[in-house]
């Protein structure tokens, strides 16, 4: 039997123990400290953790003692410790910080306020937002309330800004001991927006306006202006400052990379992660949609967004209006003379930190037209010259250009002469590379090895040039006004077809190696291919317009169960497009079938039986048992849904049959699963059982991890409905144990539902809801595509434990970070 598990709920805390001196009461300085990622150094360090853990509380319990602090409460790793006086509770979390040495790093977080002290100990909102602010806090940091700080002296604090607590009625101004530097804050502010490599110059004007904008009236505004005057930098930084504003999340939507308009509704519902633009219905997003230029077919798509998402507001770029109707124009001018300056120095001092601008450095920007991008690929190549000498070097490059006002071609002449030059100052062989890789829309370097002939040293010079930027993480991205000149180049190099060519293949070998199709077994790797959702598409484009079905096919194919964890339709499309070439051999034909059904099955259209039907139908002429096996699941699975399970039986045990022959244990898994999904449906909730066993141990047996982690969920609960709470929660433990592997997002939130509903059956309903909370709140800040909210098998059956303890539960769980749960939960019981 699992072991019951423990309370998580925090809200109220007592005393350490009984030898620790009494509470401090009126105004108290409460300071909490966590172990950053506890479960994955226990797993690193092995036994030694134990150790480091014991060195890790002593160095702490000794700084607390140092400075009168009565320890309030220990948890697992966890201390709560309460101070009389603000500039102790600093003083001590300064000297823990300061002594601890080693792998375990520490946040901490530190807030005054007068919280009430019974016989158990402190209650409070005082407590939550204590330990609110240390989650969202990184390993060695120590972040302070803004009613600590007006307690202290400011000269050892940081100003942060404020942060919203979705729980608190207010956002927190968050303060920092010490200088160091960390990552953002992991506030509960739902964004993608991607880091910027550096900050805004100027703009001031434009950013008070936009934002203005965007918290009063509009609904829709449109940056525009030439390629290179800044407007997704602007755009970023206007949402960015409007991130508090918009409590259904901030989200930035890249277009560079979609070469067809109809593909502009899918791209938005999967960064977002939602099915549909109703969704948004009820919620208060900002949508940031960049490079709308090339899509001006796709605007009535925006026109639908602003009708179906009333509360939301869109801000575009593009290089011409979208002339949809309450759309409001905000044109994007170059930069003044003294912002332009501005600009090509701190640009140039990151190359050259003894750079100093003169009349020349002026002159280069009049020159630029003020344009930020022909500016920061000027201001590269000041490390080796002079201003004065590029300024000679430009001058060779671009036209006299005379006074007055300049019109957009002639800008874009100077912009284009500009990226030329940077062109022409690289190696010849660094341009072949700087060519090849504009087939990218965004790229990590094992694909520019694999793709452009591309080394480190490589990328890293046309980073030192400005004509790539790094992205978060190990990919890097050129802008879409660079690339248009990189692909110019390709095509005039004579090698776009050998590089497309090299492009799809190494999309399809990272796309089987994902292992998303159904000939697959082991983990399935969703996290490999959408990164690279707009090269797919660029690559899928590419064999349609080149007539490359065979290949084309290869990589839709393999995407098979991809498509359908993020559009569907978009899958079908691209098959439907490449069959359109003409008939493909048996094979494939069969596949491509497959992967039809496959998507209007999820669809819920009765299309997909037809689909499944014909595939099957190659199967059979083909000869191939285990197709057939397969195939004849799939269409069982349409039969169960009829009242009369008589033709899915019959299928099954058909497949059972061709089975024998094969003998693929995903194919079991997957069969023995209907049976016991049939039996569930009839009532037969132990019969169901028995067939659930028979599918885990198959899956287990061929590596089909994907299909075991759904198969411990179903049985957890179905173990739930025939009320055996502990082998339920143990299922469910064991298959968050299996996604958290994966690092499958839908699985984990679904597995810590699961393991919620535990909580609450055993009588821990606070528990259960801080759990929930915990899932809304990563919901919230990063939806998680496919997963349902209202599942019946989830999520539904926790209303039944509503209650005030739940509820106050499920509020302290979303100003908590969801890793920091997982942790806690799988922690707690190893």
């Amino acid at each position: 039997m699992a072991a019951a598990p423990p309370p998580v709920d925090r809200q109220r805390r007592t005393a350490h123990s009984s030898g620790v001196r009494e509470l401090p009461s009126g105004t108290v300085t409460f300071l909490f400290t966590d172990i950053e990622g506890s479960t994955r150094l226990l797993h690193e360090l092995g036994d030694a953790y134990a150790d480091a853990l014991a060195e890790h509380r002593r160095v702490l319990r000794d700084a607390f003692a140092r400075h009168a602090g009565v320890e309030v409460d220990t948890q697992g790793d966890a201390f709560f410790v309460a101070f009389a006086r603000a500039s102790d509770a600093l003083s001590a979390a300064g000297d823990g910080q300061a002594g601890l040495d080693g792998p375990i790093k520490v946040r901490m977080g530190v807030h005054t306020g007068e919280p009430l002290v019974t016989d158990e100990g402190y209650v409070g909102i005082d407590v939550h937002r204590a330990a609110r602010i240390a989650a969202v806090g990184h390993g060695g940091q120590v972040l302070v309330s803004q009613s600590t700080r007006e307690l202290v002296a400011a000269d050892s604090l940081r100003d942060l800004g404020e942060h919203r607590l979705k729980d608190l009625t207010a956002p927190e101004r968050i303060w920092q001991l010490g200088d160091h530097d960390f990552p953002p804050l992991k506030s509960l502010n739902a964004t993608n927006l991607p880091v910027a490599s550096s900050a805004l110059v100027g703009r001031e004007r434009e950013l008070d306006e936009i934002t203005s904008l965007l918290t009063d009236s509009a609904r829709l505004i449109t940056l525009t202006g030439p390629g290179g005057s800044g407007k997704t930098r602007l755009a970023l930084q206007a949402a960015a400052e409007l991130v508090d504003e918009f409590a259904g999340g901030v989200f930035f939507v890249p277009l560079a990379g979609v070469e067809d308009a109809a593909l502009v509704p899918s791209t938005i519902t999967a960064t977002i992660g939602i099915r549909d633009f109703g969704e948004l219905r009820g919620r208060q997003a900002l949508l940031v949609l960049d490079n709308f230029e090339h899509l001006l077919d796709a605007a009535p798509t925006v026109r639908q967004l602003a009708q179906d998402a009333p509360l939301s507001k869109l801000l575009t770029t593009s290089r011409a209006p979208l002339r949809v109707e309450g759309e409001q124009e905000y044109p994007v001018d170059p930069l003044p003379d003294g912002d332009a300056v501005t600009l090509l120095t701190e640009r140039a001092r990151a190359v050259r930190r003894d750079f100093e601008p003169d009349d020349a450095t002026l002159e280069i920007c009049r020159r630029l037209d003020g344009l930020p991008l022909a500016l920061e690929l000027a201001a590269s190549r000041l490390r080796s010259f002079t201003p004065a000498a590029l300024l000679e070097r430009l001058d060779q490059r671009l036209p006299v250009l005379t006074s007055g006002r300049r019109d957009v071609p002639e800008r874009q002449r100077a912009l284009r002469a500009t990226i030329e030059w940077s062109y022409d100052l690289l190696d010849p062989e660094l341009q072949r590379v700087f060519a090849r890789l504009g087939v990218f829309a965004t790229f990590t370097l094992e694909a520019a090895e694999a793709v452009a002939d591309a080394t480190l040293e490589d990328v890293d010079a046309l980073v030192e040039a400005s004509l790539l930027k790094p992205m978060r993480g190990d990919r890097f991205l050129m802008l879409e006004t660079i690339r248009e000149f990189a692909l110019d180049r390709l095509a005039a190099n004579a090698e776009e077809a050998t590089v497309r060519e090299r492009h799809l293949r190494f999309l399809t070998q990272l796309a089987r190696a994902a292992k998303l199709h159904t000939e697959d077994t082991g983990p399935m790797r969703h996290d490999l291919v959408n990164p690279e959702r707009n090269n797919i598409r660029a690559a899928l484009h590419w064999a349609v317009m080149a007539d490359r079905q065979e290949e084309g096919l290869a990589l839709a194919i393999a995407l098979e169960n991809n498509w359908v964890t993020t559009d569907p339709r978009e899958g079908a499309a691209w098959i439907n497009a490449l069959l359109e070439l003409g008939p493909p051999g048996d094979e494939q034909l069969m596949k491509s079938l497959r992967c039809l059904g496959n998507s209007a099955t999820v669809a819920g259209d009765r299309a997909g039986l037809e689909f499944y039907e014909r595939a099957l139908a190659i199967a059979r002429a083909r000869g191939a048992p285990d197709q057939i096996a397969s195939l004849l699941h799939r269409v069982a699975g349409w039969y169960a849904r009829d009242p009369d399970p008589t033709k899915a039986i019959a299928s099954l045990e058909e497949a059972e049959a061709f089975n024998r022959t094969a003998k693929l244990g995903r194919v079991t898994a997957s069969i023995v699963l209907s049976r016991g999904e049939i039996e569930r449906r009839a009532g037969n909730f132990e019969g169901a059982l028995a067939y659930y066993e028979q599918s885990l141990a198959a899956a287990r047996d061929s590596g089909f991890t994907w299909w075991e982690k759904n198969v411990l969920f179903i049985m957890c609960y179905t173990l739930y409905e025939l009320g055996r709470t502990d082998e339920a929660y143990a299922r469910a433990l064991e298959g968050l144990r299996v996604a958290a592997d994966m690092a499958d997002r839908p699985g984990l939130a679904d597995g810590l539902a699961l393991v919620a509903r535990g909580y609450a059956a055993r009588g821990d309903r606070a528990a259960a809801g801080r759990i929930i909370g915990a899932i809304e709140g990563e919901v919230g800040r990063t939806p998680i595509p496919g997963w349902d909210p209202e599942d019946p098998m989830v999520m539904k059956p926790l209303e039944a434990f509503a209650g005030p303890e739940f509820v106050s539960g499920r509020e302290l769980g979303y100003g908590q970070p969801f890793d920091d749960v997982l942790d806690e939960v799988l922690h707690s019981v190893d």
